[in-house]
């Protein structure tokens, strides 16, 4: 299967955003919880970091397709986008094994 370049760089935006320990862990959080997400207080508590530093990690996830948040009431509701992962997890995943032989390489 050929890599479509747009493909390639769209993945590599997520994972650099997933890069950072923090926002690893966020997502990670989010995961973890499932569709019903998170409101912005609890994740901050989780993750243990000042609301601007949450802040600023969660504007990048979202950038990159990862978060999505919602306003409901007065709550701010951080959510995963599940199928933008699965996206991400099935381009890593693509093309497993397929230069694979049943050589066994020989030893070093």
């Amino acid at each position: 299967m050929a890599t479509d370049q747009s493909d390639l760089e769209t993945a590599a935006g997520k994972l650099e955003a997933l890069g950072s320990p923090v926002r690893l862990q966020i997502v990670r959080e989010l995961v973890r919880v499932g569709e019903s997400g998170l409101p912005v207080s609890a994740l901050q508590e989780r993750v243990q970091v000042a609301a601007s530093t949450l802040s600023h990690h969660l504007r990048k996830l979202i950038s990159v397709d990862l978060v999505r948040q919602e306003r409901i009431g007065t709550t701010l509701v951080c959510r995963a986008q599940f199928p933008s992962i699965r996206t991400l997890a099935d381009y890593l995943l693509s093309e497993c094994c397929i230069e694979e032989t049943d050589e066994t390489p020989p030893p070093s």
